[in-house]
């Protein structure tokens, strides 16, 4: 038999869990690895320009395919780079498979004063579920394998493998490895909830008058979308989402009610519901923890909470009925058991009032969004922008206040085609241009677009070369305002307009994108962002509208935003006065 080395060992893993592209970037430890991938057309490396976006890469890649994306770094200050990428898939419990080279086990943990040292190990538990050091070339397969296994069962979420380079260039017998299918060392399927529990779910549903659905990431994760439809629509339940679930419900079903905003129908219809099913939710902060004002009082308001982990189950809320299992399948069950206990229901007589109080709320919006102002409204770029695109498009929101923003008129219509982690629980910026060539690699053939922040598109700007390396055709919209938005919001608000380190200097975004060989172009005047639009689609090349948006406008809801997140501090009267609003 022929002798292989470390890394071919760990690409036949890779391969053997249908890993079809690792986002990195390369280091000299990573040669046998490297060179294994080179011989193999079944696995890519894509080399990035950075090392947190080549996380936020495969971060992307498996919110798109529900498989574990991966990544890789080398030794220091590669793995260093890529922890503020790995951060939002721990926090939204994204699978990630993360490997890092390290300096030679002989003189590692510990350290004996090698250069680019760093107990690497310590540095990622904190971000991910798991993580260990393959200390041995035949651990290879068996370390690998344990990685997959944490990172997709339970919880989802990124786990670490940390591999020093003798281990990767290593050689030994190719007999001596096994490289077992998935099948044989981890679960395929997902458990269904208890029967019991279910049992009692179903008769509370079917006893409620305004029972209420609410859906979490977890809803996507498990592919769960067409179950939450079926059960709502056999009950004529209202559905609300967390901001980090938008497009597992279509955004126009007549069920849906647009959520996590303040006066709007969707809190009216969540204080008013009898019962409260959370599914795949810990109910976090921009669900405001599930309790009032934005919901009923626990007692008065049942809650039956199905989630994959039982540590998520009445973690910020009691709730009467809690139950441990995968959300596709518990609501199949759930749904077949109901069916013993009540016909399909008609209507729901209270929702027209609450579409009512949601179409006036809107009305706001709408009306900024035709405004012709220049500099231009960034609502009126959201609406044209959203007009342009059809609706199985891929769109990437990237940024503080451009993501409040979109959110009040960029409806999403199938589920996996909105990637916004500003809206997850890491808030995290800087994924546009890696979430872009992400979803351009899993999805060839569709269109993909995303809308940005100044602030945010400069965190990885330098990936417009590496978009335009690989040929990936994007639009990326620009929201330039010269400044970070949200914080010049707040100084503006609560500060007497006492900017500290919020204002940029005007920076031609259109023309550092031709400078990388994209197309680019500046809009001033907002009739001219749907031509614009047309000439990037165009282009065929990954393109860039730098739109100058006017830096005065703040979100109508910003104040009580602000209360949310500093709730529990002395902050200033007038933000307390919104959060008293909704009371």
């Amino acid at each position: 038999m022929s002798r292989i080395t470390g890394g071919e060992v760990l690409k036949r893993c890779l391969i053997q869990e249908n890993a079809k592209y690792v986002f990195g970037v390369p280091g000299d430890q990573l040669y046998p690895f490297l060179d294994a991938v080179y011989r193999d057309e079944r696995i890519e490396f894509i080399t990035m320009r950075h090392e947190a976006a080549a996380a936020h890469a495969a971060d992307a890649w498996s919110r798109l395919t529900g498989k574990p994306g991966v990544c890789i770094a080398t030794v220091g200050p590669g793995a260093a780079n890529l922890v503020s990428g790995v951060y939002p898939a721990y926090a939204d419990s994204i699978p990630m498979i993360v490997i890092t080279a390290q300096n030679q086990s002989w003189q590692s943990y510990p350290d004996r004063g090698s250069q680019q040292a760093l107990d690497q190990l310590t540095l990622f538990k904190a971000v991910t579920k798991w993580n260990a050091i393959v200390s041995h070339w035949k651990r290879i397969p068996e370390l690998v394998k344990w990685a997959f296994r944490i990172a997709l069962s339970g919880r989802p979420g990124p786990v670490h493998l940390d591999i020093p380079s003798d281990i990767l260039y290593q050689t030994g017998e190719e007999n001596e490895v096994e490289i077992a299918s998935p099948q044989s060392y981890r679960p395929l399927t997902q458990p269904v909830g208890d029967h019991n529990l279910i049992e009692v779910a179903a008769k509370m549903l079917a006893e409620a008058e305004r029972p209420l659905i609410h859906v979490g990431g977890g809803v996507l994760r498990s592919g769960a979308s067409q179950e939450v439809i079926e059960l709502a629509e056999y009950l004529q339940a209202p559905i609300t989402t967390s901001p980090s679930s938008r497009g597992a419900v279509p955004e126009d079903h007549p069920l849906y009610l647009i959520s996590a905003c303040p006066g709007n129908g969707a809190i009216v219809a969540q204080v008013e519901a009898e019962v409260v099913l959370v599914v795949g939710c810990r109910l976090g902060a921009l669900d405001m923890w599930g309790r009032p004002p934005a919901w009923g009082e626990p007692g008065r308001q049942k809650v039956i909470q199905i989630d994959i982990s039982g540590e998520a189950i009445g973690l910020n809320r009691p709730v009467d009925v809690g139950i441990v299992g995968d959300a596709k399948s518990t609501l199949r069950r759930l749904l077949e058991v109901l069916k013993k206990y009540t016909p399909p229901r008609k209507e729901n007589k209270y929702l027209q009032d609450y579409k009512n109080i949601e179409k006036a709320w809107l009305n706001e919006f709408e009306e900024l969004s035709r405004l012709d102002t220049i500099p231009i409204h960034p609502l009126r770029v959201i609406r044209e922008v959203r007009e342009f695109f059809p609706r199985n498009a891929i769109a990437i929101i990237d940024g503080g206040n451009t993501s409040v923003w979109a959110f009040y008129l960029h409806r999403v219509y199938e589920p996996g085609t909105l990637l916004n982690c500003a809206s997850g629980d890491s808030g995290h910026l800087g994924t546009s241009i890696p979430y872009a060539i992400a979803a351009k690699l899993v999805y060839p053939d569709r269109q993909v677009y995303c809308i940005t922040g100044d602030g945010a598109f400069g965190f990885n700007i330098q990936e417009l070369e590496t978009i335009s390396r690989l040929r990936l055709p994007a639009v990326f919209i620009v929201m330039n305002d010269r400044a970070w938005g949200m914080i010049r919001s707040g100084q503006t608000l609560f500060y007497s307009k006492r900017y500290v380190g919020v204002d940029f200097t005007d920076i031609r975004y259109d023309k550092i994108a031709q400078a990388m060989n994209c197309y680019g172009e500046r809009v001033v005047e907002p009739r001219e962002i749907k031509p614009a639009l047309e000439r990037a689609v165009k282009s065929g090349l990954p393109a860039v509208i730098d739109v100058v948006v006017d830096r005065e406008a703040i979100p109508p809801d910003f104040k009580t935003l602000a209360a949310i997140w500093l709730e529990g501090c002395e902050i200033p009267e007038e933000i307390e006065i919104e959060v008293e609003a909704l009371r």
